[in-house]
């Protein structure tokens, strides 16, 4: 016989979430696993004693979760997803005829807490891979990604130069008309002040010039009002921490800079964090050492090897990780040759030897942009007579070389990158951190920054980490690698890792490799 079926709405009804909700669901198996209680202690302080309720701590962080593994960049439309979803209302402990918090609170909620509160929720999730043996800690890789802001390239302005305020006035009222202005200027008075020179000025103008002839092939590129922007002379009104930043065949937009540490047993992340878009990764990867050794450390692991690209190399960083006993392989970047060509340096007695014989002595060290500088010369009379005169010295009166203070860091490194080890480490770093990174950007909600302000982008950032760590946590299965923890006891690690610190050498640098 066929069926027909007839729907009546009942006036009640007797309705349970955890009965429709399946073992194997993964929120039910997320709210079983995951405990955020310490949250009311941490958040007490931020709220007064009086006033109407806000929204409980663990359901705002809950929703935040929620957002990034379901790859929900927008409160509002997070909200309206959680209200038709029984798993997720099961895992924020709402019933069905529950009423969810406005989208506006959970942006406020979020500018509310501080950004420690969101490194407690990570090093929590953190601590529960670390005793489910799924991070071994001896080996960590360290990548970057520019993540758009929130801000459009269409309302940026032209920063005011302190000297000639009424003519520049007169610029960007040109300049913007074109444009679409920002309703509210968010930036201090610092921030919109120009902070190029009048020599980079030139260098901006020539670059400008050259920008419009080849650099850029697009529609329209070389129009009279096309405009080759810079940190030094533009800035966003509506987001002032984004930076204008650029890669190869991709347009000039405003972006964040993601830094990203993996940990190379099961591509657990150890760490994540925003960062100004205009700033190089060798200055960002300081902080990054010392937070993530300091978390390391209290987790009981050891860390040892640390894979890079060249993006993160300079003679600074190299000694900053000898100095905390960590293998760096980071290949140096394009720009150190090393020393002139055909000219021999002698360690011991920290000169250069020419093709002739003749030694280059050091003279003085002096510090151009940041960097520390050796500069070596040789006596004019001494090349006076050398047959190799023009072709080694040109145009100048005597031989110079100016060189990196850190050389000697250099060729370690070098050395270390061309052994077999470091071939491993690369592969090792291409296949551990390119997929997390893949992964937070095309899936968990890290395509875009949609909150202002780089103390905003970072817990985005780090809310990412821990949806992408929680994830791993309940797909992991097998004892894939097993964690120094579980070996030793905690203050047994602490004792072998100090016994280690003291009797190891500083010129046992490269010492046995240590495989996953």
């Amino acid at each position: 016989m066929q069926g027909k079926k007839l729907y009546q709405e009942k006036l009640f009804t007797n309705f349970q979430l955890s009965h429709r909700i399946p073992e194997s669901n993964f929120y039910r198996r997320l709210k079983e696993t995951l405990c955020l209680e310490f949250l009311y202690n941490e958040t007490r302080q931020h709220y007064g004693d009086c006033g109407q309720k806000s929204i409980d701590p663990i359901v705002f962080f809950k929703l935040c979760l929620v957002g990034y593994l379901e790859n929900i960049t927008s409160d509002r439309q997070l909200i309206e997803h959680c209200s038709l979803r029984l798993d997720i209302l099961f895992f924020l402990d709402y019933d069905v005829d529950e009423e969810f918090p406005w989208h506006s609170t959970v942006s406020r909620t979020r500018q509310l807490f501080p950004e420690s509160i969101f490194e407690q929720v990570f090093n929590r999730v953190l601590l529960m891979c670390v005793e489910k043996g799924m991070v071994s800690g001896h080996t960590q890789v360290v990548d970057s990604a520019l993540i758009k802001a929130n801000a459009s390239m269409s309302s940026m302005e032209l920063k005011v130069p302190e000297d000639t305020l009424e003519e520049h006035l007169r610029k960007i009222r040109d300049f913007s008309s074109a444009d679409r202005p920002a309703k509210n200027d968010k930036a201090s008075q610092e921030q919109k002040t120009i902070t190029a020179s009048t020599g980079e000025l030139k260098v901006l103008k020539s670059r400008q010039n050259k920008w419009k002839k080849d650099q850029d092939k697009r529609v329209g590129a070389g129009n009279k009002r096309s405009k080759y922007t810079s940190n030094k002379t533009h800035y966003s009104p509506t987001d002032p921490d984004a930076r204008i930043a650029v890669k190869p065949g991709k347009p000039r937009k405003f972006n964040y800079l993601s830094q990203l540490a993996v940990d190379t047993a099961n591509h657990v992340i150890t760490h994540i964090g925003a960062d100004f878009a205009d700033k190089k990764d060798s200055q960002c990867l300081e902080s990054i050492v010392n937070d993530l050794k300091s978390r390391l450390h209290n987790l009981g692991l050891l860390w040892a090897n640390l894979p890079a690209d060249a993006g993160y190399s300079s003679g600074e960083i190299y000694a900053l990780l000898e100095n905390k006993r960590i293998l760096s392989f980071i290949p140096p970047h394009a720009n150190y040759k090393g020393g002139p060509e055909g000219f021999e340096y002698v360690s011991e007695g920290d000169f250069w030897k020419c093709p002739m014989g003749m030694h280059v002595t050091y003279r003085k060290s002096k510090v151009y942009k940041g960097s520390l500088l050796k500069v070596y010369l040789i006596r004019r009379k001494t090349c006076s007579s050398c047959p190799m005169k023009t072709e080694c010295l040109g145009q100048y009166s005597e031989k110079r070389i100016v060189i990196t203070a850190y050389k000697q860091e250099y060729d370690r490194a070098i050395n270390r990158v061309n052994s077999k080890q470091g071939q491993y480490m690369k592969k090792k770093r291409q296949s551990t951190v390119e997929p997390v990174f893949g992964t937070l950007i095309n899936f968990m909600g890290l395509s875009k920054i949609n909150t202002i302000g780089i103390k905003q982008a970072n817990k985005v950032m780090i809310m990412a980490g821990v949806a992408y760590n929680i994830k791993k946590y309940l797909k992991y299965k097998g004892n894939q690698a097993e964690s120094m923890v579980q070996s030793v006891s905690h203050a047994a690690l602490i004792t072998i890792s100090f016994i280690w610190l003291i009797l190891r050498p500083n010129k046992q640098l490269d010492f046995a490799y240590r495989q996953n």
